[in-house]
């Protein structure tokens, strides 16, 4: 879809729908388009313009300045912004702009510069987080498909394994430096689930923090659990519910888990977690994760825990 509504535009871009009018009449920014049955709509061109116009404003640019602008003129303004030391909020912009024109450039400079400036933990929860709802408002309006969702996730996936390599090279020099009790961990995403980023980013935090992480990923067998909790007797495992579960519901599949593995805490995050919440018992050997933050709360309490 390359049509969006003055609301999506608002929703995407924080313009809000009056302001666009006025900058339309007043300036010129953009000409909207309209439909056959008359309706005003706006398309890529449209938004890329915007973004890279919110983006500019947000560091002092006045919008009487900016429409005089080609959009080759605006196109290069934003790229030399990328390579500014912007906070995290002010980036968003910038990475919706590259996602959607796949500028895999413009993408792999702001995240890395996001990452080195501050850290993986803190870009992820300050600015990928916060990116992934608003691609949710893209999907929402179906002005990106599977391609731009691939093009994004495979970059951060890369950042995400690059940042647990370096976890592990600095404990490899000093095996004693955490201040925290080590407890085992078990990450998996049962079968039918391919949706890792998450689960990557939760073995990071466990691993930031010192505790042992065996990461199996995704669309795991339920079988094959047996094996692998026989092996490595986990305290804890981690998983996450996002699409249909293979066999089942949720409920039966928490039950399933609760019965065969009463031995370890299971903690489980997801949407379809969250939805089942009033369905399923969590109590005992289940716990609910809603977010990163929860678990870094239990995941700290655990290890500090005499």
């Amino acid at each position: 879809m390359d049509r969006f509504s003055i609301k999506d535009i608002e929703a995407l871009t924080g313009i809000k729908a009056h302001t666009l009018r006025v900058w339309e009449q007043r300036h010129a920014v953009i000409c909207p388009k309209r439909s056959e049955t008359n309706i005003r709509y706006y398309d890529q061109d449209d938004l890329r313009k915007l973004l890279g116009i919110t983006a500019l404003m947000r560091q002092g640019h006045k919008i009487s300045a900016l429409a005089r602008l080609s959009n080759e003129a605006l196109h290069s303004a934003v790229l030399e912004q990328e390579m500014a030391p912007l906070p995290l909020d002010e980036r968003l912009e910038a990475l919706t702009l590259a996602m959607i024109s796949l500028d895999e450039r413009a993408f792999r400079n702001l995240l890395s510069k996001a990452f080195d400036q501050c850290g993986v933990e803190e870009a992820m929860m300050e600015l990928i987080f916060p990116f992934f709802r608003r691609i949710g408002i893209l999907w929402q309006t179906g002005s990106i498909n599977p391609a731009h969702e691939h093009f994004i996730t495979n970059i951060i996936r890369q950042k995400i394994i690059v940042g647990i390599d370096r976890l592990e090279e600095t404990a490899s020099l000093d095996p004693h430096s955490s201040h925290f009790r080590s407890c085992k961990y078990l990450l998996y995403l049962p079968e039918g689930e391919y949706h890792e980023l998450g689960l990557l980013f939760a073995s990071y935090l466990l691993k930031a923090r010192g505790q042992r992480v065996a990461y199996i990923g995704t669309n795991v067998p339920y079988p094959d659990l047996a094996i692998l909790d026989q092996q490595y007797q986990p305290d804890f495992t981690l998983f996450a519910l996002t699409s249909a579960i293979a066999q089942g519901s949720v409920g039966e599949y928490l039950a399933k888990v609760r019965a065969d593995f009463p031995q370890c805490t299971h903690l489980v995050t997801g949407p379809l977690a969250v939805m089942a919440e009033e369905e399923v018992s969590w109590d005992g050997p289940l716990k609910l994760i809603r977010d990163f933050r929860e678990l870094i709360a239990l995941v700290e309490r655990e290890a500090q825990a005499s």
